[in-house]
Formats: C-alpha cells, sequence, structure tokens
C-alpha cells in the first residue's frame, strides 16, 4: 500500500504555497468567503473552500491561514476544518482537520481519517505526517479508538 505521505505533501506544498513563498505552480482558492484580519494575523477562506494545484485538490469548509509580523508571507500555520478531503490521481485521503506546521514540517490530519488508494485503505483517528523525516504514523489519537487496514491482492495475486 502506497502510504498518505505523498496526498498529504501535496496539502503541505498547497499549505506553502498560500502565504510562504514558495509556490512552484498556480494556486487556486475558492471559497464563499475571505476575510483577512490583521489584528489576529489571520487569513480566513470559509464556506464551499476548494484549493487547487496540479494534479492536487484540497476541500474543506473552512481554511485558516495564521501568519506572523512579516505578514502573509511569514506562515506560521494552516489550518484546515470540517469535510476535509485530499484528492490527488492515486489517492485520496479524508478528515475532520488538518493542520500545518511549517517550522517543525509535520501535517497532522485528525478525526474519522481515511486514506484511499488502489492498494486498499487505511483508517484511525489521527495521521500524522512529518516530513523532513518521510515518515507517517496513523495512531490512535488522545480520544482511543483503532487504526485499521484493508488491503487488496493484486489481480492474479490471490494465494495462487
Amino acid at each position: 500500500m502506497k502510504w498518505p505521505l505523498n496526498a498529504l505533501a501535496g496539502f503541505l506544498c498547497v499549505a506553502l504555497s498560500t502565504g510562504a513563498g514558495f509556490a512552484q505552480s498556480a494556486t487556486e482558492i475558492t471559497a464563499d468567503k475571505f476575510v483577512v484580519d490583521e489584528g489576529t494575523s489571520q487569513a480566513t477562506f470559509s464556506g464551499n473552500v476548494e484549493i487547487q494545484q496540479p494534479d492536487l485538490t484540497v476541500w474543506a469548509n473552512t481554511v485558516v491561514v495564521h501568519y506572523g509580523p512579516g505578514g502573509p508571507s511569514d506562515l506560521k500555520d494552516f489550518e484546515a476544518v470540517g469535510n476535509v478531503r485530499i484528492k490527488q490521481p492515486e489517492q485520496t485521503a479524508t478528515g475532520d482537520r488538518g493542520v500545518y506546521d511549517p517550522k517543525a514540517r509535520i501535517l497532522t490530519l485528525k478525526g474519522n481519517v481515511v486514506v484511499t488508494n488502489e492498494s486498499g485503505t487505511v483508517s484511525g483517528p489521527e495521521l500524522v505526517v512529518d516530513i523532513a523525516k518521510g515518515t507517517s504514523a496513523f495512531t490512535s489519537g488522545s480520544g482511543g479508538g483503532r487504526v485499521t487496514g484493508i488491503f487488496i491482492a493484486p489481480e492474479g495475486d490471490a494465494g495462487e
């Protein structure tokens, strides 16, 4: 099974390109509403948020970008909340909430996380992707629960 690192690393690229100046391809963000609050140093996209890059689409109810004193190019974190779905050509990841910390280079997807590709499905309460180390870990999270994997044997390889 392909680990969800590819899909979630793509989510990372979207996070970086929304404000950190690392965009290597065009990123289009659409939403019903966009509000910048300089007092709290955050930009909020809400209502049917869709973020598109080549070979990657992210959907969420709300996406909040927190930035530092340097403005939007000084990204602190990126948070997608509500019906988060990350789609790449080869796999899809869903969850209730996704948070990316660019300094630690850690992406966390929480709440009813499911990653699906042609090899199978892995689900659990929480997925943590450490981009720097190149690791992905499904955990039961702080609320308990179990991690479940269902793997599909390639055709012609059903125990022959």
